[in-house]
């Protein structure tokens, strides 16, 4: 099982197509799972910051995928950089 750190919102797009192609997924089929358009599904593929948590973790329910937070350990700041973090 592979696992990737994602830190910025920017690295999402490209994961969650790649993952949606390995499930076997087009766009329309994922999207009809979602409840949403595939014009939809295609815009949260070239852009992954507009999409909520709740959403995300729908999607990623659906493509068998997992979402695990691990702490970078001692001396590292949790909260996000000023330079594109999400909001706290």
């Amino acid at each position: 099982m592979s696992q990737y750190i994602v830190r910025t919102p920017d690295q999402l797009p490209a994961l969650l197509k790649a993952f949606r192609k390995q499930a076997g997924l087009t766009q329309g089929q994922l999207a009809a799972r979602l409840g949403i358009t595939q014009q939809t599904l295609s815009a949260l593929e070239r852009n992954a910051n507009k999409v909520s948590a709740d959403r995300l973790l729908q999607l990623l329910g659906i493509l068998g995928v997992d979402l695990v937070l691990q702490s970078r350990g001692p001396g590292t700041d949790p909260k996000p950089s000023a330079t594109g973090g999400a909001g706290w």
